[in-house]
């Protein structure tokens, strides 16, 4: 088969696309199947696309992408499936999709792993609601040949439009990149306390600011590490920031004790797809998440990490780890034996591989 890929980001940069699929392409040429990737941004600029203001520097991004997909068209007869991640464009309506679909009779993939009919940005204007056009999300889950969905919540959504929905989760390359048996730790008194995430998800670390002050306080050798692309702007005194970096991001969630995960209960992170409980995880790293969504079912509480909802679990989770130092091995282990079974590329090979069958 011949595959091609429409994506928002450029190959590397996007943990979304690197964990959903980029790293199957091993798989897909195993299998003997070719593929071609397009991404909408460009490589050296594509981050300028989400700075704030730039106003004229964002439209001359948008006009490129648009113009590469328009670019795209003539060739789509030599394609097999049209793997469609996300959007083919970021704004307005699925004009790309229904072309594709409708006019160039493909078989479109469609995979996505948040809830895009919605969104989490509470002060988000009119004017930006309409040129987002999050409806055509129905619109390209009815028009595809099968839809790929991260977790259980968005499977629901996909099928209320599709009878063709397939599970496939966010996964972890247990064997070669998060493999702690590759990794050594140093030795430290100190234990840190750690989160990784985008610049739009560091809001989140906001709902445990105060019981993180109070851990700060109660245990003086605790630290507090964020890896992100933005640093954050919370108050703790023993907070470092680590940028995030492809080339030395395992090392340096490596250096975590304790991963953290924290999500406000609604319909947005309902969406979310566990993806900083599995790495942490798969690096045997005692993790403390919310019970929303698919964390509940990454993390057996109790067993192979805790699930806490209310300040006081997630204060009371934090001390048991960082007062238990069997506690926090005990999780490890068995926190990257759930990952390897069940959210690994290992065991979701054949899940991915039927997408295209």
């Amino acid at each position: 088969m011949n595959i091609l890929f429409l994506v928002p980001y450029p190959l590397n940069e996007s943990p979304s696309q690197r964990f959903r699929f980029e790293q199957y392409f091993g798989v897909l040429k195993q299998q003997g199947h070719s593929f071609q990737v397009e991404p909408f941004l460009e490589p050296k600029t594509w981050q300028h696309f989400y700075d704030s203001g730039r106003a004229f520097s964002k439209s001359l991004l948008l006009v490129k992408g648009l113009l590469r997909r328009l670019s795209i068209l003539p060739a789509l007869f030599k394609f097999d499936f049209v793997f469609i991640h996300r959007e083919a464009a970021p704004l307005g309506p699925p004009v790309f999709e229904w072309l594709i679909t409708q006019v160039f009779r493909k078989k479109v993939i469609y995979d996505f792993d948040d809830a895009l009919w919605l969104t989490d940005r509470i002060d988000e204007g009119l004017l930006l609601k309409s040129i987002k056009w999050r409806s055509k999300i129905k619109a390209i889950c009815r028009w595809s040949y099968k839809v790929s969905c991260g977790n259980e919540y968005l499977c629901s959504y996909a099928r209320r439009y599709n009878d063709q929905v397939i599970y496939n989760p966010t996964t972890i390359d247990t064997e070669v990149l998060h493999n702690p048996d590759r990794l050594s730790k140093s030795r430290s008194d100190a234990i840190t306390v750690g989160w990784t995430g985008s610049h739009s998800t560091l809001k989140y670390l906001r709902l445990i600011e105060d019981i993180l002050q109070d851990i700060e306080r109660d245990f003086p050798t605790v630290q507090f590490l964020v890896i992100a692309d933005k640093k954050p702007d919370l108050n703790l005194k023993s907070l470092r920031y680590k940028p995030w970096r492809i080339d030395t991001e395992i090392e340096d969630l490596f250096e975590f004790d304790i991963g953290i995960m924290p999500l406000p209960d609604d319909e947005w992170a309902k969406g979310k797809c566990a993806f900083k409980a599995l790495q942490y995880m798969a690096l045997q790293i005692p993790t403390i998440a919310s019970p929303v969504g698919v964390n509940s079912a990454v993390i057996d509480h109790g067993l192979n990490g805790f699930l806490a909802a209310s300040p006081a679990e997630w204060k009371n989770c934090l001390k048991l780890l960082i007062n238990g130092k069997n506690l926090r091995t005990e999780f490890g282990k068995m926190g990257r034996k759930k990952v390897a079974h069940q959210y690994s590329v290992l065991s979701n090979k054949a899940a991915f591989l039927s997408l295209f069958g």
